[in-house]
């Protein structure tokens, strides 16, 4: 798929209603570049705003996920007090970290090297599918700067603050196994079998109805984010909101009728 850059790609395509986000530069190891990190938050915002998309799919081409981003080269950028991942203000930051929130559902599957950056982004996504020959690492403090994706907040919240702690602190690798045990990733398959059974997840998302997966993402977002009396509220305005749909009328119908429904996202 890589179009023959150094500095390598993210590449877009739709399958359905699926849209598949790769990361492209196998040769090495799929580190970021500043290029590609751009290409990455262009298709996050196709994901969120395209509105025949209802579901993502994020993979990495090659035998590894990503290595992590060539730190040299945002160092000076990160001393400045500038972020260090060129994702644009007022759009979808695909760590998660800042307004504007995605709400379209993000699958992921990886696979063998899934460092720093790589763990930020399953992190920030909803379900996370492994093969059994990934290594994951949160490398900073080996470098002497703090990881600044989210790792500090979502591992913490996901793992307990010990078994967060264990690995942040000391920049240590640790297996598929481990990731599934300590709630980073949701399955773990045998190599080379990771894209297909992400697929099968995200079609099987992508089925549903969008604008009711849509507000479950945000429901839930907002209880981790402003307590669960904040996500309490929002339940009879989006029930209301969602009955209003024509998605909801033909899952009624498809109810009553005893068939699979075919939902629109409206």
């Amino acid at each position: 798929m890589n179009r023959g850059s150094e500095e390598g790609s993210v590449e877009i395509d739709v399958r359905g209603h699926i849209l598949l986000i790769a990361i492209d530069r196998p040769k090495k190891l799929n580190g970021f570049s500043s290029k590609m990190l751009t290409e990455l938050a262009q298709a996050y915002e196709r994901l969120e705003n395209d509105p025949s998309v209802f579901c993502g799919l994020l993979y990495a081409e090659g035998a590894n996920f990503t290595s992590g981003i060539d730190l040299a080269k945002f160092v000076d950028k990160m001393a400045s007090g500038q972020r260090a991942l060129p994702f644009p203000e007022g759009k979808i930051d695909p760590c998660s970290l800042r307004r504007p929130f995605r709400t379209t559902p993000l699958v992921v599957a990886v696979q063998g090297i899934c460092f720093t950056i790589g763990i930020e982004l399953m992190l920030a996504a909803d379900i996370v599918v492994a093969a059994d020959d990934a290594r994951f690492a949160q490398l900073e403090v080996k470098r002497g700067i703090m990881t600044a994706g989210g790792p500090t907040i979502r591992m913490v919240e996901r793992a307990g603050w010990g078994n967060a702690m264990r690995y942040l602190l000391t920049g240590d690798e640790f297996d598929a196994a481990n990731a599934f045990r300590l709630g980073l990733v949701q399955e773990v398959v045998p190599a080379g079998t990771q894209f297909d059974r992400a697929l099968d997840i995200a079609e099987k998302i992508a089925a549903q109805a969008p604008l009711a997966v849509s507000a479950t993402i945000e429901n839930a977002r907002t209880a981790i984010e402003l307590g669960p009396e904040a996500a309490v509220a929002q339940i009879i305005p989006t029930q209301q909101r969602l009955l209003a749909s024509a998605d909801a009328k033909e899952g009624v119908r498809s109810f009553v009728e005893r068939r699979v429904a075919k939902f629109v996202g409206k």
